[in-house]
């Protein structure tokens, strides 16, 4: 098996443009989440999300080329740019047939779905855009990322709800292991913060409704949490080959060393009793990567600030450490930026490696009133300082989908 080490990061978040915007934000202990603001969500019983602010896409497109995207696609362009740009690979150079791309979307265009139903209904049919398919489909972030750098590589997209993110960059590291690309762009992208995305959630009762709090809103594994927080944005790493990264002097912050994935087989969107699938992937990707729970130093979880999910995440911990759940710090940065769905994975796991390569160890948000059924250590309210050899992040989704990553510093 070949290895794989991650040399780029491209983060779009609710706190703005680039891996230094997302690390102080999540360093530092700051929300992102505010009221919505870019239309007008009075009549939703949830009115707060994370946004990204001040989003400009022909910083990164021509403008012909953003007419053309849905919005989650002009972050994942965005994002891989960046990515790109700090992997040390010219963007002006096509990047070849050796060079793939697997990018997942938990719901993929939606605001296109939705404002071309509008215009189905009140203009007819002839008033649909000829771009409305290719603008909504899932899998036009990776092909458009494709297109826009010359990735002639091996080309698909994900999609697996609020693991999207996650089972790319693990299907991508599969990608490389077997010898079929020397590098890949791979993470997720997502754009949900419509009307149609919001009043779904809504009427399935999963969105916190503390409308008069935002910045307070996303408790993970707090007493009082009451729902999660929806978010947007992009997390795209660059994955490449261990001795093609050495060859061309790149800078590496960790190797991707365990992958689990499995599923629940239970309910549609309620996990599993007893955390039964997330303990077997978080299994998978230990015997992966050949360590075992006492070697983990830190564990970004999914915690997305709901009952069910909070608790059969501590659950499955339990199962997996044993006495070593006490002890390894857990976090969830979706207290500070919300549920970024099939993007989440991908910046979750840029969490990780920057909170590696800064020894500090992001704090759980709004973690004020400690749930008896969640008892861990979840590094409350400030950032913690310390080293951080190895690394896990956990994603879980609707339909029963687990992916677990785990990184590793290269010198570790």
């Amino acid at each position: 098996m070949r290895r794989v080490v991650i040399t780029g990061i491209g983060a779009v978040t609710p706190f703005g443009m680039g891996k230094d915007a997302f690390w102080q934000g999540i360093a530092n202990a700051r929300s992102g989440v505010r009221r919505i603001t870019r239309f007008d969500a009075s009549e939703l019983t949830a009115q707060i999300a994370g946004e990204v602010p001040d989003f400009d896409p022909l910083q990164f497109m021509d403008r012909k080329d953003a007419r053309r995207m849905d919005r989650f696609t002009q972050f994942a362009v965005a994002a891989a740019a960046l990515a790109l740009a700090d992997a040390g690979l010219d963007k002006k150079v096509p990047l070849g047939d050796r060079v793939g791309v697997l990018i997942g979307s938990g719901v993929g265009g939606i605001e296109t779905l939705e404002e071309q139903c509008v215009t189905l209904i009140t203009k007819g049919v002839n008033r649909v855009s000829p771009f409305f398919v290719p603008m909504m489909i899932a899998d036009m972030a990776a092909g458009q990322v494709s297109i826009q750098f010359g990735a002639k590589g091996h080309n698909a997209c994900t999609v697996t709800a609020c693991c999207s993110g996650s089972h790319s960059i693990g299907d991508a590291f599969r990608v490389i292991q077997r010898g079929e690309a020397d590098a890949m762009i791979s993470g997720g992208a997502e754009a949900p913060i419509g009307r149609l995305a919001l009043a779904g959630f809504c009427s399935a009762k999963t969105l916190s409704t503390r409308n008069d709090e935002p910045e307070r809103a996303c408790r993970p594994f707090d007493a009082g949490r009451d729902g999660f927080v929806m978010g947007e944005g992009s997390g795209i790493v660059i994955l490449e080959e261990l001795d093609h990264a050495l060859a061309r002097g790149a800078k590496i912050y960790g190797e991707i060393v365990g992958y689990g994935a499995t599923g629940d087989a239970y309910h549609i969107t309620t996990p599993a009793p007893e955390g039964d699938g997330a303990a077997r992937a978080m299994q998978a990707a230990l015997v992966d990567a050949g360590i075992g729970p006492e070697d983990v130093d830190y564990i970004n979880a999914h915690g997305t600030s709901t009952e069910y999910n909070d608790y059969f995440e501590t659950v499955a911990i339990k199962r997996v450490f044993g006495e070593r759940a006490y002890k390894v710090p857990i976090s969830s940065t979706k207290s500070m930026i919300g549920h970024l769905l099939g993007a989440a994975g991908g910046a979750e796991l840029i969490a990780c490696l920057l909170a590696m390569e800064h020894d500090l160890i992001p704090p759980t948000l709004n973690y004020e009133e400690p749930d008896p059924r969640c008892d861990l250590d979840y590094v409350p309210n400030v950032a913690r300082a310390g080293r951080i050899d190895v690394a896990m992040s956990n994603s879980f989704g609707f339909g029963g989908h687990n992916a677990v990553l785990v990184v590793r510093r290269l010198d570790a």
